[in-house]
């Protein structure tokens, strides 16, 4: 059948160079069956439907792989950061130094407490803070009733015990001059009885009989008897002096120990006088009028002023190569102080290590005792060496998670191993190079995100 023919004599299905439609479904069903067995002239020039549904299919497939690839680049998922919110720092390579730092305070080098030696009440504070003080310069007077009753007391038995001493002395030197007569008597009648037998004794060899021979035996017996006697008194005032020596020396001991009750006792109402004992100014005063103070109370310090140390508290794991000799600086807010670290505390206290910084004589007028001064001793300094400022979390030899920042604003966390750790900057021993920038705040909030965005 030609291209212009009609099919079954009906002209609503046109061909030819005029427009052409396809058939409806009614006008399908309207066609007689002798007539739906004759061909039907298609469009050469048009795609089938299998066609066009294949090449629908592969448009659609490429256009979701091509959004599937601009989502991902895009990684419109990624938490955002405020980079104002942040600090960056930027890896370098060069000179590292190793600083150590910590708190303390300003002290005088020459100080002294003042103490209570006697308890008692505040009755008068003499000198306020500030002033300059000799030794003996009265800070506060104390009052104790009981310590002048003790004073009076020890007076009294010392007394006592000096009158005992005086008696003790003349009663002893009274004996002893009895028993020296006594001695003397005996000795006179031992001469005499010895010249009487001399002479009896010459009187019988002369002319014998003229003595009884009861005379000469008598006599003899006499001699002997007064000889011992003699002896014994001389003993018995050695042995008298010698006892009274001690009963002396005891009762002189007495005397003297009240002596030093009394001296000690003296000194108890006189250290109610509160003394400076030192020369100096008196930085401290602890007390107030009508306040109770008991022996060995602090009531006040007293420094000599112009020589002063600091003392700071470095923590025990970074006061590690901290040694004499080291050079250092304090931060008054106010002053920056150069020193040199002068001693080591040996013992640990509450996590920390003291160190005392020795200065110069010569200071600014600002400075003064008990200021709280930020100190920063220098251990070390290294050459060719990579570093960072140091970020919040990083520790000495330990591998921390950190934020690197690329070009694009994504920070992706690394993990990086620090070494040597200083007071603002860390080593980097690995997981960074030198201009690598890193985010150096706390990110502990964001612990779940391999990846953030930083605007």
């Amino acid at each position: 059948m030609s291209g212009n023919a009609k099919v079954a004599g009906d002209d609503r299905f046109r061909t030819g160079t005029g427009p052409s439609r396809r058939p409806s479904i009614r006008e399908l069903t309207e066609i007689n069956p002798s007539e739906a067995s004759m061909d039907v002239p298609r469009d050469g020039t048009g795609w089938s439907r299998r066609h066009k549904g294949i090449a629908l299919g592969a448009v659609v497939a490429l256009a979701a792989v091509g959004l599937t690839a601009f989502l991902w680049r895009v990684d419109p998922a990624l938490p955002t950061v405020s980079q104002d919110a942040v600090w960056v720092g930027t890896v370098a390579r060069g000179t590292f130094v190793r600083e150590v730092s910590g708190t303390g305070t300003l002290v005088p080098i020459e100080r002294r407490w003042v103490t209570a030696v006697t308890a008692g009440r505040v009755e008068k504070i003499l000198v306020q803070p500030g002033s300059k003080v000799t030794p003996d310069t009265v800070l506060m007077r104390l009052a104790n009733p009981d310590v002048e009753v003790e004073l009076l007391d020890a007076r009294q038995q010392l007394a006592d015990a000096e009158a005992a001493l005086v008696a003790l002395r003349s009663s002893q030197e009274s004996n002893r001059l009895e028993q020296q007569a006594i001695i003397a008597e005996v000795r006179t009648q031992y001469l005499e009885a010895r010249h009487r037998d001399e002479m009896n004794r010459e009187l019988q060899e002369k002319s014998p009989g003229l003595v009884a021979q009861v005379d000469l035996v008598h006599g003899r017996q006499r001699l002997a008897q007064l000889q011992d006697r003699l002896a014994i008194e001389t003993r018995r005032l050695e042995v008298g002096g010698a006892s009274a020596d001690g009963q002396l020396a005891a009762q002189e001991k007495q005397v003297d120990r009240l002596r030093a009750i009394v001296t000690f006792s003296e000194q108890r109402l006189d250290s109610l006088n509160v003394r400076a004992r030192f020369q100096g100014v008196l930085a401290l005063s602890s007390p107030e009028e009508g306040q109770w103070v008991v022996a060995g109370e602090t009531l006040g310090r007293v420094v000599q002023p112009g020589g002063l140390k600091a003392e700071i508290r470095i923590p025990q794991s970074q006061a590690v190569g901290v040694v004499l000799g080291l050079p250092a600086t304090l931060d008054t807010r106010g002053d920056v102080l150069a020193g040199r670290v002068s001693r080591i505390d040996p013992t640990v206290r509450d996590g920390t290590i003291t160190v005392d910084v020795v200065l110069p004589e010569q200071l600014p007028e600002s400075v003064r005792p008990n200021m709280s001064v930020f100190g920063t001793v220098v251990v070390e300094r290294l050459d060719d060496v990579t570093y960072v400022d140091r970020p919040v979390h990083a520790s000495a030899n330990a591998k921390v998670g950190i934020y690197r920042l690329g070009d694009d604003g994504v920070a992706e966390r690394v993990n990086v191993l620090f070494g040597r750790i200083s007071v603002n900057e860390v080593e980097v021993r690995d997981g960074l190079e030198p201009g690598d920038r890193i985010v150096l705040s706390d990110m502990s909030a964001w612990d779940d995100y391999a990846r953030l965005r930083i605007e």
